[in-house]
């Protein structure tokens, strides 16, 4: 166990002093972990402290309104992971007493909790023997073990998870689990780790064999969709129209009316289309101003959107509700949306 031993040393000097290293409280930890799920800490503190500050307990978040939950979100992204955090809140107040279940088996049956989080929760809360296996970890172990196995294969995922476990430290699960995910967060980084001053150097077998950028290994290319949305910003009745998605990736936002097109076109084009006639048929309007190119990045697919600043007389559009315009701060939208009204707001 040289290596065990090696990382909490190394993590006794290098660790950061991070608030939910700081308690057990089971709620706080859960809040962090989720949070944190393809966030950088860096960006995932200021959203903690101000969950902490706005749901300073289990039974607080169970309480609020799904609209303010999502406001606290906006920006983060994987927006099931604030919908999920609402949801189980809400089921342990209601099935648990308001308290989270001292067993792992019974936090894994928990909406949106994994078996990496419900083992940090019984490690860090509960001080039980369960070995967290995220990114940071797969990297590690991959790296210093020489692991080639695809990491995302069944075989890789039962693999990583049985070194996990035949290394953890049960005395000290809570010390160990901290220790490697730093350690791949800080040392082990994705690119230019540092590997000279590193104390798994001597027996680290990608380090030894030259293999550093080839571990670990991802078996599925993600293929990237590309999207092409006009979303239309549409001024009738001193108001604007906007309605909360309720499908797809950000269900529970609220956002313009748009349009989808398979490929790029040019502007003429959507104004001649089908989509664009059922919609504004018939009526007389004025395209105040059509924004340039806005992308956004997603794990799955890639969006090219632009914003149509459009005015209405006695006007509404199915589905949607109209507000006033300086209102629109007081709701959750997506961070494309974000983007494109941090612009006007600008001007």
């Amino acid at each position: 166990m040289d290596f065990s031993n090696k990382l909490v040393k190394w993590y006794q000097i290098n660790k950061r002093d991070l608030p939910w290293r700081n308690t057990t409280n089971a709620y706080h930890i859960w809040l962090s972990e989720i949070i944190l799920q393809q966030t950088r800490v860096e960006q995932g503190l200021p959203y903690y402290l101000a969950f902490i500050q706005a749901f300073p307990t289990v039974e607080r978040l169970a309480k609020a309104k799904e609209d303010k939950v999502l406001k606290l979100w906006q920006g983060l992204g994987y927006y099931s992971r604030a919908r999920n955090l609402h949801y189980t809140a809400k089921d342990i107040v209601k099935n648990h007493d308001g308290k989270f279940p001292k067993n792992y088996q019974k936090l894994v049956q928990l909406k949106g909790i994994g078996s990496y989080t419900a083992a940090a929760i019984s490690s860090f809360a509960f001080h039980l023997p369960y070995a967290v296996v995220d990114g940071n970890v797969i990297r590690v172990l991959s790296r210093v073990f020489g692991i080639d196995t695809p990491f995302d294969s069944t075989a890789g995922k039962k693999q990583f998870q049985q070194l996990a476990q035949h290394l953890l430290i049960e005395q000290e699960a809570a010390v160990y689990n901290q220790a490697i995910m730093e350690f791949g967060a800080l040392q082990c980084k994705p690119k230019s780790p540092n590997c000279t001053f590193c104390p798994m150097q001597e027996f680290c077998e990608a380090y030894n064999s030259n293999k550093i950028d080839e571990l670990p290994i991802r078996s599925k290319k993600v293929k990237v969709k590309k999207r092409y949305l006009h979303f239309l910003m549409i001024h009738s009745d001193k108001g604007i129209c906007i309605g909360k998605r309720d499908t797809g990736i950000w269900k529970g936002l609220y956002e313009f009316p748009f349009l989808e097109f398979p490929d790029s076109i040019p502007d003429s084009q959507v104004i001649e289309s089908d989509d664009w006639q059922n919609i504004f048929g018939g009526y007389n309007l004025e395209i105040k101003s059509v924004s340039s190119n806005f992308t956004h990045q997603l794990s799955h697919q890639k969006i090219h959107a632009k914003f149509w600043e459009i005015k209405i007389n006695n006007f509404s559009v199915k589905g949607f509700e109209k507000i006033n315009r300086e209102d629109i701060v007081k709701y959750p939208v997506s961070r494309l949306m974000e983007k494109y009204l941090n612009t006007i707001n600008a001007d």
